[in-house]
């Protein structure tokens, strides 16, 4: 395995999938940090199909969603990987699937697992309850999402006050992003039992900020602000500081144009170099896996800005899907080389430790 590289050079494009063995733990010599550079120091779990959403557990345990299978397993450290529930109505069409997860910050109370998919008729927020190491039946939560084969967004997360945060792509439609009453091409902001939350911007709906393409990731830093990956379209990728209320522009503008009304990303890159999936916020330095651009990209935050964006493990692991922190501080990043643009190597998909 080669060491940490910095790299820019574009991305090529890959092959249809291929289908893999099951789910294992496994462990690896760990990577030496070459000059504090965020490095790989261990592989957490291999053979899973399209890992999209890792949400951890009090105690550790992390569940983890395959967005092909519809199933979500377990992943503890020093165990095999063990499934806990198949969702039913899950449709696998395009780049839908099983998506998100997130945990209810009442978990110890109410046992709550919060799952994003895609139906047949929309795309929807459901609720299980974990208990004896298994999912339970699943409730609805939040429905009508709009659904398609495409820019399906699916990244869900309690924010810092308790409510839970959507993500949600335009799904091929791009007027659902400026339609105030559509719930494509927005990011939403609801309670854990799905009613638009309290202080909304519009009241009455959960709409939070609109104008967004494909929202992939988010999270928040030590000030309690939100940030955003998206997908551009042709030109440009997106990271954004989310202002509620505030519209980000998709269809009328896309990138840094400076354009009255609307709010301009902090940075913007071509989609060879990102295609931004997952966010984590870490000591506030902003980690975001890049899927086409097969890169883990940190940028730190200076003041009410950011830093220059720096890309490292170029190309050494392909596509990129979800980085979240883990609770020991380290980061866990997937790869997606079993969807539909990836070529799979040997154990993937995985789970990689990075100390970052």
């Amino acid at each position: 395995m080669p060491g940490v590289r910095r790299v820019r050079a574009l991305a090529l494009g890959f092959a249809l999938a291929l289908l893999g063995a099951q789910p294992a733990l496994a462990a690896t010599e760990p990577r030496s940090d070459v000059n504090g550079e965020p490095a790989v120091t261990g592989t957490v779990a291999t053979d899973l199909q399209v890992p999209w959403g890792v949400a951890f557990l009090p105690g550790g345990e992390a569940l983890v969603s395959e967005r092909n299978t519809a199933r979500i397993v377990s992943v503890v450290s020093g165990r095999p990987v063990r499934e806990v529930g198949v969702v039913p109505g899950v449709n696998v069409v395009g780049q839908g699937g099983l998506m998100g997860l997130a945990v209810s910050p009442a978990f110890a109370v109410d046992r709550y697992v919060y799952a994003y998919h895609t139906g047949t008729a929309d795309q929807r927020i459901v609720r299980m309850r974990y208990t004896h190491g298994r999912l339970g039946t699943p409730e609805p939560v939040l429905s009508g999402i709009p659904t398609g084969t495409s820019h399906l967004g699916g990244r869900i997360a309690f924010g810092p006050d308790g409510h839970l945060y959507v993500g949600t792509g335009d799904a091929g439609v791009a007027n659902h992003s400026q339609d105030p009453a559509s719930l494509g091409g927005k990011i939403l902001r609801i309670t854990a039992d799905g009613a638009p939350a309290p202080g909304n911007p519009f009241p009455g709906s959960p709409v939070y900020s609109l104008g967004h393409r494909n929202v992939q990731g988010f999270g928040w830093d030590s000030r309690g602000r939100l940030w955003a990956s998206e997908f551009g379209q042709a030109t440009w990728d997106e990271l954004n500081l989310i202002t509620p209320g505030a519209n980000y522009g998709w269809p009328v503008v896309e990138g840094q144009t400076g354009t009255p009304g609307y709010v301009d990303p902090l940075w913007q890159w071509a989609p060879a170099e990102a295609s931004p999936s997952g966010l984590a916020i870490a000591r506030d330095v902003i980690y975001i896996a890049g899927l086409r651009g097969q890169r883990l990209w940190r940028i730190p935050l200076q003041g009410d800005g950011i830093g220059t964006p720096t890309a490292f493990l170029t190309g050494e692991y392909g596509r990129l899907r979800t980085v979240v922190r883990s609770p020991d501080g380290c980061l866990w990043l997937t790869t997606s080389n079993r969807d539909q643009l990836g070529t799979p190597g040997p154990g993937d998909d995985k789970i990689l430790k990075v100390k970052a």
